[in-house]
């Protein structure tokens, strides 16, 4: 019976490793996945405001050319 109950004790301690494991590794994913989509966000807004910055200093259309 002694030998169950050490048995026992380590699978529990097992299961509670493998756990904390699994843990760990979805907490890395997790901040791995924050981490590109911040990434790819800003990315985007750079894309926008270059986007927005050279339509702010094309160059405008003179005066003679919109009379004509």
């Amino acid at each position: 019976m002694r030998n169950v109950e050490r048995v026992s004790s380590l699978k529990s301690e097992l299961l509670d490793i493998f756990m904390s494991m699994e843990v760990v590794e979805h907490q890395q994913r997790s901040r791995t996945a924050a981490q590109r989509n911040l990434r790819a966000r800003r990315g985007i807004e750079l894309h926008n405001e270059f986007k927005r910055l050279s339509q702010d200093i094309a160059p405008l259309p003179d005066a003679e050319d919109e009379m004509h």
